[in-house]
């Protein structure tokens, strides 16, 4: 079995930063690639950001490109989602999510939620003025 547990949600005024961190166990760590999702209330579950284990290859949504950065510690097994310039939109439960034996990701990757078999809790980030 495979585990991933998202830490570093918390509130943050408008125009700050935070850093979400997923670390993965069990067969998570064999993942191909690693994204970040989130869901605000009332609104479908939204793909963020993806990295290919591999080659560290990135993706990114068109709303969080120069202001949100994902990264991989591979010794560590964690995947960070760095957020600078935080929006109100941005606020949502943020999901790390996981895949492993399926081609790796590209963009329209974050637009199927259902091609990734692990997921983590979520952790909640609140943005406001």
């Amino acid at each position: 079995q495979g585990h991933l547990v998202e830490s570093g949600g918390a509130s943050v005024q408008t125009g700050g930063s935070l850093r979400l961190s997923c670390a993965a166990s069990g067969s998570t760590v064999n993942s191909n690639c690693m994204a970040w999702f989130r869901q605000a209330p009332g609104k479908e579950r939204e793909g963020v950001a993806y990295i290919n284990t591999g080659d560290s290859s990135t993706g990114y949504v068109a709303s969080v490109k120069g202001r949100f950065t994902i990264s991989q510690d591979y010794a560590k097994n964690t995947v960070y989602l760095q957020m600078n310039n935080l929006l109100a939109e941005d606020t949502a439960v943020y999901y790390c999510a996981a895949r492993i034996g399926v081609s790796r990701c590209v963009p329209i990757s974050l637009g199927l939620p259902g091609s990734f078999g692990y997921w983590g809790r979520g952790t909640q980030v609140t943005v406001s003025s």
